[in-house]
Order: C-alpha cells, then sequence, then structure tokens
C-alpha cells in the first residue's frame, strides 16, 4: 500500500500535525494579586485554541482518517479528502466529536476505565462518518455495535500503537511521523474489514486484493 500512497499519506500527516499546533491552546496562571497584561492576553489566546480544536481540527483528523482509509481500499489517494468535510459534513464532524469526547470524559471522571471502553468502542465514529454519511448520533450508535466483540482486540492496537509512536520519537523524532502512518493505515484496515463483514454490498478490497461478490 506504501508504494502507491506513501507520499500523499506522509504529506497528510505532517500537514494535519502543523495545522494541530494553534489546538494546544494557552496557558496562564493566577499569582493570586490578579491577572498581569500577558495572561489577559492569552485568555483569548486560549479560548482560540479551544474554538480551533473543536471547531476546525476535527475536520482535519477526520479527512485523514477517510484518506487512510481509501489507500487501505487501494482507491486514490487525494489530499483534497483531508479538507472535504469542510464543504460536505462540517457540522456533523464537529458534533460527532463532541458527543465522543463528552462520553469519553465521562467514562474517565468514572474511575478511568469506562473511558477507556467508550474510546475504544468509539473509534470507527470518523471512518462511519465520513465514509457512510452517518449522521454523528448514528456513527456512534453504529461504532458500538461494530466494535461489540473487538474491544479487547482494539485496546491492544491502541497499546501497541503507544509503543510504536515512542519508538518512531526516539529514533531522531522524525520517526514519529512513519509511526503515525502506521498507526493510521493499522486502524483503517481493521475498520475496512469489520465494515465489509457488516455490509455485503460493500465489498472492500484490502491492499489491492479485489474481491468480487
Amino acid at each position: 500500500m506504501f508504494e502507491k500512497a506513501f507520499l500523499p499519506l506522509l504529506v497528510a500527516v505532517i500537514i494535519a500535525g502543523i495545522l494541530d499546533g494553534p489546538s494546544l491552546g494557552a496557558n496562564w496562571k493566577w499569582d493570586g494579586d490578579g491577572f498581569d497584561w500577558p495572561v489577559i492576553f492569552m485568555i483569548p489566546l486560549a479560548l482560540f485554541g479551544m474554538a480551533y480544536a473543536f471547531l476546525f481540527m476535527p475536520i482535519i483528523k477526520y479527512g485523514e482518517r477517510k484518506l487512510f482509509l481509501n489507500a487501505m481500499r487501494d482507491e486514490e489517494a487525494d489530499l483534497k479528502v483531508l479538507f472535504e468535510g469542510f464543504k460536505t459534513q462540517y457540522l456533523n464532524i464537529v458534533l460527532a466529536n463532541l458527543i465522543v469526547f463528552a462520553l469519553a470524559a465521562v467514562g474517565f471522571v468514572m474511575l478511568i476505565v469506562p473511558g477507556i471502553i467508550v474510546v475504544c468502542r468509539l473509534v470507527f465514529v470518523p471512518f462511519l462518518v465520513m465514509d457512510k454519511n452517518m449522521e454523528a448520533m448514528k456513527a456512534v450508535e453504529k461504532s458500538w455495535q461494530m466494535t461489540r466483540g473487538y474491544g479487547w482486540t482494539i485496546f491492544g492496537m491502541g497499546i501497541i500503537s503507544f509503543f510504536v509512536f515512542i519508538a518512531g520519537l526516539i529514533l531522531c523524532f522524525v520517526g514519529a511521523i512513519f509511526s503515525l502512518m502506521w498507526i493510521h493505515s493499522a486502524f483503517a484496515t481493521f475498520y475496512a474489514i469489520i465494515s465489509a463483514q457488516n455490509n455485503d454490498d460493500n465489498p472492500i478490497p484490502i491492499l489491492g486484493v479485489n474481491e468480487e461478490k
């Protein structure tokens, strides 16, 4: 797969990484005597970072998932897919991201384990929104249904992905880019396989192997 779509996937990961910077927001502190001028300046910057993180970056991240899915299906990996959601699914993506974030946050408040379960079971939401054009809540419900019985597999993939990413950082930092490419490819492939099993009308060619009904 990387032989055919390596360059666009590499560029997509780099673009998403660069654009993710402003979503980190800003830090400020309270010194007990009130805010000084730099701190007051940082407050709107932090608010901008939050708005950026919830209203802009999800569209890029969802587009990135779709781009990798296209590559896993041996379809054209066009970088325009990164920004496709702005024209076709903007409100739906934002809402889906907020729902997943809220459910995961509630789960983590409830002694962490429920949050991990929610994250694992809703891992397919971005793919479903972009691939099936599902509404936010339907994508959440469908992801929960599709991942039934695969929770431990997804959790294991997450653990492996963590160590793969750390290994990439250790390898002169640049290796993190290739680690992210591998991680995105793994989850896109996993979704494609499960999706094919759940929908006989949507046969998916994986890694260039075309199957006919």
